[in-house]
């Protein structure tokens, strides 16, 4: 790309000097699926704040989605490391998690493998940039009902003396990335009734329910596309949701458990994912710099060609042998001290080629993995294995079964 670059300059450069010598999606469908279709404060610039009166929403985070091209051989994929996104997917997932724990303004925030949890409202982030220096994701958030409070994008520029200030020894550069995303969602939060909210609470439930038995609870519901609103309600004796809300406290414990796991993970990667920070920040900068350094060598090198030209252009229209000598002679000369500066670009772009490679090996290949463990609810027992995506479906698959076995009597003989 710089080369072509290199030779239109030369081009223009000739032709002038020879002349003068003559970037709607739609919502995204979140919560359990009906049977047919199958902590730590954030940061210490954010103070825990009061408890909001009347009915906190719980939280749902999905990991992130990772922002990976689809083609990795494009253009805009070349500062892209897969592992480093997968793992930082995990991390950016906690992360949201502790910055909205730390507002005070949320019940339970629980991080999941994927969409299908339940809760009250959900978190969906992407990954735009992360180098070290700019961090940018989107977030999109949509409650159990699948209506959209928010769709938008939030970036943060790390500063250049932000690894020199020994204060910020072990503080992750991105924080302030999620202390905004922070305060956006809670101010979406006040544009909410507190019945609209205790509505939601009822829909989760009775969402949580078409787990198990879509005939029994879709008809206290309406659904327009992926949009699900009350039109009844169980009474709160109804054996039926008292049977269901007590399975769903349990697969809250079991969400919970996956706390630990999400937050070790993220310890683990954490002094080498913030030693990357700020080497990628270096990186960065030396590359950036770099790449401008070789862009001016090479048009400076482009000038003196252009110039060499134009005094062998003068030469040898000249009728004198004097100024045609001289004319060859500078030439010669500038074409020599273009060729020289040019080659210098061509060296100083290997330099920028090295910076990438440093942080390409920068992004280590992490994941990760959850051990085997043996479950027990009601006398029975599961062994969940596998990934958290995997032992989460598992999981789901051994509560119908409960359920199931629960609801067909037993056969007499």
């Amino acid at each position: 790309m710089l080369f072509k670059k290199i030779i239109t300059i030369f081009v223009i450069l000739t032709f002038f000097l020879s002349g003068c010598a003559t970037h709607n999606r739609t919502t995204s469908t979140v919560g359990p699926l009906p049977s047919s279709s199958y902590s730590k404060s954030y940061s210490k610039a954010v103070k825990n704040q009061p408890a909001t009166p009347g009915p906190l929403l719980e939280v749902i985070i999905p990991v992130f989605d990772p922002g990976l091209p689809e083609d990795m051989s494009e253009e805009d994929a070349k500062d892209v490391w897969p592992e480093l996104r997968r793992a930082e997917a995990n991390r950016f997932a906690l992360k949201m998690k502790e910055a909205l724990e730390a507002t005070g303004k949320f019940g339970a925030v629980r991080v999941t493998p994927d969409g299908s949890a339940t809760g009250d409202l959900y978190i969906l982030g992407r990954i735009e940039a992360s180098n070290g220096k700019e961090a940018a994701m989107e977030i999109e958030v949509v409650d159990i009902s699948g209506k959209r409070w928010l769709e938008k994008s939030f970036e943060h520029e790390v500063s250049p003396d932000f690894h020199r200030d020994q204060r910020n020894k072990g503080i992750d550069p991105y924080d302030p990335l999620f202390e905004k995303a922070a305060a956006k969602i809670v101010e979406e939060l006040s544009d909410h009734s507190l019945q609209e909210l205790s509505d939601l609470q009822y829909i989760a439930d009775l969402r949580f329910g078409t787990n198990f038995s879509e005939e029994t609870f879709m008809p206290y519901m309406e659904t327009r596309g992926n949009i699900f609103s009350l039109v009844s309600k169980p009474s709160d004796n109804d054996p039926m949701l008292v049977r269901v809300r007590a399975i769903r406290v349990r697969d809250q414990l079991f969400i919970d458990s996956l706390q630990d796991n999400y937050a070790s993970f993220s310890d683990q990667m954490n002094e080498s994912y913030l030693m990357w920070q700020e080497e990628s920040l270096f990186e960065t900068q030396a590359a950036r710099a770099a790449k401008r350094k070789s862009t001016g060598q090479a048009i400076g090198g482009a000038l003196l060609i252009g110039l060499a030209v134009l005094s062998g252009v003068a030469g040898s229209n000249s009728n004198s042998t004097g100024a045609s000598a001289a004319g060859t002679a500078g030439a010669i000369l500038g074409g020599l001290a273009g060729a020289s500066l040019l080659s210098k670009s061509f060296k100083t772009s290997e330099e920028a080629k090295v910076h990438r490679d440093a942080l390409n090996e920068l992004g280590q290949s992490i994941d990760m993995e959850l051990s085997p463990r043996v479950i027990a609810f009601e006398k029975q027992s599961v062994e969940l294995t596998g990934d958290a995506g995997e032992q989460f479906a598992q999981w789901r698959e051994f509560l119908k079964k409960i359920y199931a076995e629960e609801q067909t009597p037993d056969v007499q003989l």
